[in-house]
């Protein structure tokens, strides 16, 4: 695969590591894990939409874009990371933040990534739950281009072909760190919402033919939906490259057991993975994406899927800001130490 032949921007700082967590291993007493730290890209405290944007902002940079427009949650780690991106390369930044989870205390509102939003530089609008995102963005860009504007356009989660390249890429970064420490993969699981990051991970991990499976923990999508949205942006990444018919149906795996009453709401479960993890290891995960895949995982380890002494790697998508904006999740929980 020659991604090269794609436009591109520095924005990450790459690799990533690949490190064991042994606590986390042997507080659970099943396979080895370890874990993808792509929390460690850097741009804007960092997150695994960088990956991405480092596509899709050489796309409007190529289109002549002095304007970026896209849109999410309003704890969005990909809106943050799109407003740094833009405040790095000098271009303007428009973010449209949907509430979707109806809260309106301050803490989420205005903390965490929202905070971070404006920091950058960014102009940010709010919207109400269940809004046409893609619409109101469509809205926006017109107004700017009557404006004289040259907006570009980038999905939520920064998901569609060229930015899933993002993840092509780092499907081959893996595996050379695999090769180059002489680890043997038996499974990598990744949260998975709007399905860029899992489409991009299948695509280098099936047409390098590495034999290693997926698993996608849902965190918004039913089973079906989900695995459905990312076969087709699969497909549509591999035909981009040229590669049609790479990705298989069946090598598409999500599970979305672990979303509970929904997207960017808090679970018992979510909350027992994010102090887990940084009790042990040290590493802080998201409430939204990461800590409800590491709920997935760790509940997969309890419940047997993988066999002992195999080697899991789960990618960590970052977002630690948005922890600012769900204190009260966390209150009782870090009160009593449990």
């Amino acid at each position: 695969m020659h991604l090269s032949r794609f436009s591109r921007v520095k924005l990450a700082h790459l690799p990533t590591p690949l490190e064991l967590l042994p606590n986390l291993s042997s507080k659970l007493g099943g396979p080895n894990i370890y874990i993808k730290r792509d929390d460690c890209t850097g741009l804007g405290t960092g997150g695994n939409k960088t990956r991405k944007l480092e596509f899709l902002i050489a796309d409007a940079i190529r289109k002549d874009a002095d304007v970026i427009i896209t849109q999410g949650a309003v704890q969005s780690n990909h809106a943050r990371q799109t407003a740094a991106a833009a405040a790095k390369m000098g271009m303007a930044c428009e973010i449209l933040l949907e509430n979707r989870t109806e809260y309106t205390d301050r803490d989420y509102l205005d903390s965490g990534n929202v905070f971070l939003d404006r920091l950058f530089g960014a102009r940010i609008s709010h919207f109400s739950k269940d809004t046409d995102m893609d619409a109101a963005m469509s809205k926006r860009a017109d107004e700017l281009s009557q404006a004289g504007r040259k907006p570009y356009i980038i999905p939520g989660g920064g998901s569609n072909p060229i930015g899933a390249l993002g993840y092509v890429n780092c499907a081959l970064e893996l595996l050379n760190q695999a090769n180059e420490q002489g680890l043997k993969i038996d499974h990598v699981v990744t949260a998975t919402g709007s399905a860029g990051t899992q489409a991009g991970l299948v695509v280098g991990l099936e047409a390098t033919n590495s034999g290693i499976p997926l698993l996608g923990i849902g965190v918004r999508a039913p089973k079906l939906k989900q695995e459905e949205n990312v076969y087709r942006l699969a497909c549509e990444t591999a035909e981009l490259m040229k590669m049609p018919g790479v990705v298989s149906r069946d090598r598409v795996i999500a599970n979305s057991d672990y979303v509970g009453d929904g997207y960017g709401l808090p679970t018992p479960s979510m909350i027992e993975a994010v102090l887990m993890m940084a009790r042990e290891e040290a590493i802080l995960m998201d409430p939204v994406y990461s800590g409800k895949g590491l709920a997935g995982l760790v509940d997969h380890v309890r419940n047997g899927f993988f066999d002992k002494g195999q080697n899991v790697v789960f990618l960590h998508t970052g977002g630690s800001a948005g922890l600012f904006g769900y204190l009260d999740a966390f209150d009782a929980a870090s009160a009593t130490g449990s």
